[in-house]
């Protein structure tokens, strides 16, 4: 049975490929004011001229006229258009978009995400090439602004979610990390911030952060020095964490489906595992089966998978290609190869992720 494509008219394509380009275009512009630091200028400083945008951010002052004119064309910004001069007028960060676009901690915070774009566009002929071979796109082509991108979306659901919420689901779990010197893995934890709450939140714990690309670990570590969080990085792929074990939880949080060997990296991680040890995973909650057209977050994570999840899990062979979306089935298949039998979807709202806790059958 073949599903009937959204939208049904050539005029609402034509219409919806218009406004996909237009929402584009101004991520790039977001990317530009969160890179270059002109939204916290307008926040700490504003209402301002575009001169005195290009003095406080350090740059030229035609490009911050023009950038200042677009954001607020697009909404973004306010201005006071009585100005007599276009250099005169004067552009304001609004109250309720500073949590958006400036705040890093925020729940709310999602000017990463045109950093990600940003990252995808610099790689994208790879990816097209990639497609013509088979191959794939290492992620470290990505580039840093994919690298500082994905950081800074997660941050906030890992830094607070993950220590209040998410591994609170798992009551014993919790009581166990607050109470006794546990050790524990955050393999693929990225830029830290994971890695960083964990050892914050739970004072007796030894918490380490691996991670295959060295950048991240490097970005990891800087991090932890800036806010004073005393934990180990180290780079190491998730395959390898047996060579370092034991550890009595193992966290993997949004990684497992980017991995080429899941299985592999999983099996890994229960040889690690002290007995009655957990792997806490949080990764992308799509729906449980395949439909179209489908909602928001299908789209998202499709549109994700197609530029950079599926690229980066065949940069390596060989591998289980499985690309952004990865359902609860295949969690569920991969965790039982891997000896991890005991599957449970823990009971709390992630936002766009769903967790589940894997533990060996004993």
């Amino acid at each position: 049975m073949l599903c009937q494509a959204v939208p049904t008219t050539e005029e609402a394509l034509t219409a919806r490929l218009v406004q996909s380009t237009t929402e584009a275009l101004e991520l790039y512009g977001i990317y530009i004011g969160k890179e270059l630091g002109l939204y916290a200028a307008l926040r700490t400083h504003g209402p301002l001229t575009p001169p005195e945008v290009a003095r406080a951010a350090g740059i030229a002052p035609r490009y911050a006229r023009e950038w200042l004119e677009q954001q607020a064309v697009a909404g973004l910004l306010r201005v006071d258009v009585s100005a007599t001069t276009a250099d005169d007028r004067r552009y304001a960060l609004p109250a309720e978009h500073a949590n958006v676009l400036v705040t890093e901690d925020h729940p709310a915070h999602l000017a990463p995400l045109a950093q990600m774009v940003a990252g995808i566009g610099g790689a994208l002929e790879r990816v097209v090439h990639a497609y013509r071979t088979g191959g794939g796109v290492a992620y470290p082509h990505f580039g840093a602004a994919f690298r500082k991108g994905q950081a800074g979306i997660n941050r906030p659901a890992f830094l607070n979610d993950l220590v209040t919420r998410w591994l609170p689901a798992a009551p014993d779990l919790y009581a166990a990390l607050t109470s006794r010197p546990l050790r524990v893995a955050d393999v693929g934890c990225g830029a830290g911030w994971s890695t960083q709450a964990m050892a914050r939140a739970f004072p007796l714990a030894e918490v380490v952060g691996f991670d295959a690309d060295a950048a991240s670990v490097d970005d990891a570590r800087r991090h932890a020095e800036g806010h004073g969080v005393a934990v180990h990085f180290a780079v190491r792929d998730a395959t390898a964490l047996v060579e370092v074990g034991p550890f009595d939880v193992v966290l993997v949080l949004e990684a497992l489906h980017d991995m080429a060997r899941p299985a592999d990296a999983l099996r890994s991680m229960r040889e690690a595992l002290t007995p009655g040890g957990s792997v806490i995973v949080a990764d992308e909650r799509v729906g449980e089966h395949f439909h179209a057209p489908a909602d928001e977050i299908e789209r998202l994570m499709y549109g994700w998978s197609i530029v950079h999840c599926l690229p980066v899990s065949l940069a390596e062979q060989p591998s289980a290609a499985i690309g952004t979306v990865i359902r609860p089935d295949i969690v569920r298949a991969l965790a039982t190869e891997a000896g991890l039998g005991r599957v449970e979807v823990l009971p709390v709202d992630g936002g766009f992720f769903r967790l589940y806790r894997l533990r060996a059958k004993y």
